[in-house]
């Protein structure tokens, strides 16, 4: 997969994903500088949400469109998202304030008005926020584009995850990543299940990665650990500008001490491999040998009290003791000298 200039796959460094949403606070200053610190943060993309109010719900408080049990409570859907949206006619200048910086950017689009408009800014990538999941011909006209699809799946059920990917491949776009989300505001960390991401690699052959709204960089860390190739956290300047998200975004602070500790996890990964480095092989000077450990004359018997399986490691192998112990020595040997089997009499 080919994000602007960043490829992901399985051996690449996690592609980490600074999520505007609503933390501009209906401010375009407050928009292109929180570009600007998610670039001083370590990101390596900043993303959007590209809708409308009127493209994603309808204004109604009917008590199926009030919300309830989340940190909106109380708010119809409207109201929501007449507060969260990111103005339309600010992209373009987004969009060319992040390739100043030098980040990827793009966005997820809810209706396909919105997907047409992105494509007039070049987007390099979509992203289908949790709750579209669902939104199969949404998915299909995103895929139909023939960009990186990337998918949350903070509601989806397995048959939710496999329709959404049959409608990508039906559009002949294999290009697809998952995303790992629990769909929580803030996210309980009990409830991040990381395992889910190694498993949904190995279950659909496709890069999967972590929507994040847990608090705290150790999701994202143990993310690393099992797979995740690609990490997206909420971003804010500053917790006290508020706004709908405010509440689970990271910090310019928080998103850089994130960062290093992906980083340094993913240097802490490694790969498979059995050999030993140089620094290795010199720790082996303190392993453990056969020594002698009290004068031995020609012809004396190796005993446990004169040959002993001590540090440091540059006798011979403890493995041996069991082998030489009765048997005599070829020649006299002082206390503190390496044995080695040329001493040993086999006859």
């Amino acid at each position: 997969m080919q994000v602007g200039n960043s490829k992901i796959d399985r051996t690449s460094p996690v592609f980490i994903i600074a999520e505007l949403s609503a933390n501009h606070n209906g401010s375009l200053e407050t928009a292109i500088e929180t570009i600007k610190a998610a670039k001083r943060a370590g990101a390596d993309a900043i993303k959007f949400q590209t809708y409308t109010a009127d493209t994603i719900t309808i204004d109604s408080d009917k008590e199926d469109f009030i919300i309830k049990g989340t940190i909106w409570e109380g708010k119809n859907l409207y109201q929501l998202y007449q507060e969260a949206y990111t103005p339309w006619e600010w992209h373009e200048t987004l969009f060319n304030v992040a390739k100043e910086e030098g980040l990827v950017c793009f966005s997820s689009p809810f209706d396909k008005t919105a997907v047409d408009f992105l494509e007039n800014l070049n987007a390099p990538a979509y992203k289908i926020a949790s709750f579209e999941i669902t939104d199969i011909p949404l998915i299909e006209y995103v895929a139909s584009k023939g960009k990186p699809v990337i998918i949350s799946t903070g509601i989806a059920t397995q048959e939710d995850i496999e329709l959404a990917l049959d409608a990508c491949y039906r559009m002949g776009n294999r290009d697809v990543a998952l995303l790992k989300c629990t769909s929580s505001y803030p996210a309980p960390i009990e409830e991040a299940n990381m395992v889910m991401v190694k498993d949904m690699a190995e279950r659909y052959r496709v890069i999967t990665g972590l929507s994040d709204h847990t608090m705290g960089s150790t999701v994202p860390v143990v993310s690393t650990c099992f797979g995740a190739k690609i990490i997206e956290k909420h971003f804010i300047l500053d917790r006290t500008i508020g706004g709908p998200d405010a509440s689970f975004s990271m910090t310019e602070l928080e998103f850089a001490e994130m960062v290093k500790a992906v980083r340094e996890a993913e240097k802490a990964i490694g790969v498979v491999n059995y050999n030993l480095t140089e620094k290795q092989k010199k720790g082996k000077d303190f392993s453990r040998s056969l020594y002698v450990v009290k004068d031995i004359n020609e012809g004396g018997v190796i005993t446990e009290e004169n040959v002993r399986s001590i540090r440091p490691g540059f006798g011979l192998h403890p493995k041996h003791l069991t082998d030489i112990l009765g048997k005599k020595v070829t020649k006299s040997l002082e206390n503190g000298a390496r044995m080695d089997l040329s001493f040993v009499n086999n006859k």
